[in-house]
């Protein structure tokens, strides 16, 4: 793949990159850089994309990459800038209040997971990935995987009205 295409490439996947990044920094100026990061990285690297391969899961990968790097280089694990749950943009729901106020009780809910957790369950219910691409693209087993969305799901659960389940993809 050249690098033009790598590039077309990013366009079209930028606010999905931005989201990833927002919800593995909880910071706006980060995921920012983290994105730029990603972008620049992707360009320098475009031979080594594997065409007939998801390419938002290999660009996911490398923002994860980067972010796990600075995490490390900076000797921070968790905490950093985050982002108050009446800051995100909650869905329109045609003044529907109820929907609304539930909708921030589950963002405040998922805020309070533990980061692992709270990264599975956005790229397996936000972003639709397979257990297997999530597995790919956080570098853990399938099981691993399984496991934090179980535990979440569990935490969710204990706090919250029961509603119907977001479909998942297993394979």
């Amino acid at each position: 793949m050249t690098t033009s295409d790598v590039r077309q490439q990013l366009a079209a996947h930028l606010t999905r990159l931005w989201r990833y990044g927002l919800v593995l920094s909880r910071n706006r100026d980060l995921a920012e850089e983290l994105v730029q990061s990603t972008c620049v990285r992707a360009l320098e690297r475009s031979a080594q994309y594997t065409p007939g391969t998801r390419i938002d899961r290999w660009l996911f990968s490398i923002l994860h990459s980067i972010w796990i790097s600075d995490l490390r280089a900076r000797h921070v694990r968790q905490g950093q800038g985050f982002v108050p749950s009446e800051e995100l943009i909650a869905p329109d729901t045609h003044g529907q209040d109820e929907d609304r106020i539930h909708y921030q009780k589950i963002m405040q809910r998922v805020n309070d997971l533990p980061e692992a957790q709270r990264n599975t369950l956005f790229l397996v219910y936000v972003e639709g990935f397979t257990y297997q691409e999530a597995a790919d693209t956080l570098s853990v087993p399938i099981g691993t995987v399984m496991s934090r969305l179980a535990t979440a799901r569990a935490q969710l659960a204990k706090t919250l009205d029961a509603r119907p389940a977001a479909k998942e993809k297993r394979s």
